[in-house]
């Protein structure tokens, strides 16, 4: 039971006791550092229903909680808020409690609950990841973990954009210029080898623009007329008729990329229960353009399309079938979540991580399942994010100009490899061990970095800077935690026993405050879709923990109830950052 939840009911019998009134809810703040409190009552709400001025309010409640209440031991008014002092015995027997709970904060999922399917990477195949899917893939597992975490059953899934006219530039190029290469023969990862040729169609598409312009075209017209895009709408044409020689080319290729797709994902940390395929599902949602005719949502045109009017909602009208009958990327999407539910009725709402541009698309498609009367429409959610830039500048995947995402997790490898030797602190680690201490720090420093900012924020990603053994990095946290695991090593006693230390040492009191506020931070960061509040929570237990580290003597205390408690305070700090390392999907080494 938290603090605010043993408070509560106390304030609320004060309440009726000092002036006959009833409240619902008491509001609860962290005390301001520049005054002496463990939790603040705000005591304005109240004024609305008391008729008193706010500090003889504070006082009342304060006198009646410390007479009342044996954890309160005093406290002080300021201005409207009670800043209420909690007895060492309140934090002593909380630590007591959780200390042997290695799953402290950890809600474990009621299996009749309806779970949450949560929607990320979603990748096309005509090339490999790149730093923009890293942070959609880094967001997406992560949110996917906390939302477990808080008591949720989850599905992690992808829909693969495997079709379209890209996925066929890029098969139309290898068949012209690739002299049958395949990733055995050329030693490429497959995903690079397709992506190869995605930026080859585009050199020579270019080109035959260029020599249209040349002969007197517009540029409009050199666009549609030259002949490589026209090859390519014909491949695509005959994919959708069947052809059975264009099949055969679009899986071999596919698979090549899949393959590449797994080393990324397997080198990253992530990974997916279910997947889904745009080949598989881009003629799904056409059944339901009559479903929601039939109920009014959707209205058809003289030409014979079909829209949906949302100029009510503050929105537009949007279409959902082609005069032609053929379908539109909003009615893929309204038949495919529909189809996720079908395949799995346990699931009672979704999040689609996907890059802020596509904030309109989703407001049309949530509201348009909630016109169609699907219950679960009121539990979607798009996490919406920012792109990533480099110092260099934007990215442009034609121009094969991207941050491509193994080269990326390869130098933040070799950056952490050359900080950590430039330390000089890894004389007696293996080869074996170098290299997996290498990537733990580098993967943590590029995941750190990348999910300590609001989903909803830009970041300009700085590699040098992530690497950081100082500051608010991953390296920092990971580092605190190998100290932590060194103390451990070091004591050579048994420190597994409960400790009744008579009182805390200020830091000590602080490091517990800080650990009891874990599970309200993963059930935030669940509500919120933002693993940014769990990284920054866990930085502000670790410069908690480096205060204490530095004021108190841990195996030099002499005291030997103390030096215990101290120990197993430790541990269990280390405990806590392995947890929030885990939401975040990042490692934690046991030795730097």
């Amino acid at each position: 039971m938290s603090l605010s939840q043993i408070l509560t009911p106390s304030i609320q019998k004060a309440i009726q006791a000092l002036f006959d009134v009833t409240v619902d809810k008491i509001e609860f703040q962290t005390t301001r550092k520049e005054f002496e409190g463990d939790i603040t009552m705000v005591i304005f709400p109240l004024l609305k229903v008391i008729k008193s001025n706010p500090v003889e309010l504070g006082n009342k409640i304060g006198n009646y909680l410390v007479e009342n209440l044996p954890e309160v031991t005093r406290f002080n008014v300021v201005s409207g808020f009670l800043n209420i002092v909690i007895s060492d015995g309140y934090y002593l027997n909380f630590f007591n409690g959780i200390k042997d709970n290695t799953k402290f904060g950890y809600v474990t999922p009621n299996p009749d609950d309806k779970a949450i399917m949560v929607e990320y990477s979603s990748p096309n195949t005509n090339k490999p990841l790149h730093l923009g899917h890293v942070r959609n893939n880094l967001l997406g597992y992560s949110v996917a973990e906390i939302i477990k975490a808080s008591g949720k059953k989850v599905y992690k899934t992808q829909i693969i954009n495997d079709r379209g006219i890209h996925i066929c530039k890029s098969m139309l190029a290898w068949e012209k210029f690739g002299n049958g290469e395949t990733p055995e023969s050329t030693g490429l990862k497959g995903d690079k080898l397709v992506g190869k040729y995605y930026v080859e169609f585009d050199k020579a598409y270019k080109a035959e623009i260029n020599q249209l312009i040349e002969s007197g075209k517009t540029e409009e017209e050199a666009k549609k007329q030259a002949p490589i895009i026209i090859e390519a709408q014909e491949m695509l044409k005959k994919w959708e008729s069947g052809d059975e020689k264009v099949i055969t080319l679009w899986k071999m290729m596919n698979q090549w990329v899949y393959d590449g797709f797994a080393t990324t994902y397997t080198n990253l940390g992530v990974n997916f229960d279910k997947y889904y395929y745009e080949s598989n599902t881009y003629l799904l949602g056409k059944d339901v353009v009559q479903v929601g005719l039939d109920k009014g949502v959707f209205e058809k045109d003289p030409d014979g399309s079909v829209w949906i009017d949302l100029t009510d909602e503050g929105l537009d009208r949007k279409i959902v079938l082609r005069s032609d009958g053929t379908a539109v990327y909003m009615t893929q999407d309204i038949g495919t979540a529909i189809q996720r539910v079908k395949d799995m009725p346990d699931v009672g709402g979704m999040v689609y991580t996907v890059g802020n541009e596509q904030d309109y698309h989703f407001k049309v498609l949530f509201l348009i399942l909630k016109k169609l009367g699907f219950d679960w429409a009121s539990s979607l959610y798009h996490l919406s994010y920012g792109m990533v830039d480099l110092p260099s500048g934007k990215m442009k995947s034609r121009e094969g100009t991207v941050v491509d995402a193994d080269d990326l997790m390869q130098d933040m490898t070799d950056t952490a490899q050359q900080i950590s030797e430039d330390l000089g602190k890894l004389d007696s680690y293996s080869p074996e061990e170098k290299a997996k201490l290498y990537k733990t720090i580098g993967l943590g420093a590029l995941k750190y970095y990348i999910l300590k900012v609001d989903p909803k924020k830009r970041i300009l990603f700085n590699p040098e800077e992530s690497v950081d053994f100082a500051g608010n990095t991953g390296p920092f946290i990971q580092y605190t935690y190998a100290r932590i695991q060194s103390i451990i090593r070091k004591s050579d006693f048994d420190f597994s026993e409960q400790t009744n230390t008579e009182e805390l040492h200020e830091k000590e009191k602080e490091l517990v405050k800080q650990i009891e506020l874990f599970p309200e931070v993963i059930q935030n960061a669940a509500q919120n879709h933002s693993p940014a509040l769990i990284a920054n929570y866990t930085y502000d237990l670790v410069k908690e923990y480096n205060s204490f580290y530095q004021s108190v003597h841990i195996l030099g205390e002499v005291d030997l109830t103390k030096k215990i408690f101290r120990v197993q305070l430790s541990q269990k700090v280390a405990e806590v950052i392995k947890s929030a390392f885990t939401l975040l999907g990042i490692e934690v080494p046991e030795r730097m």
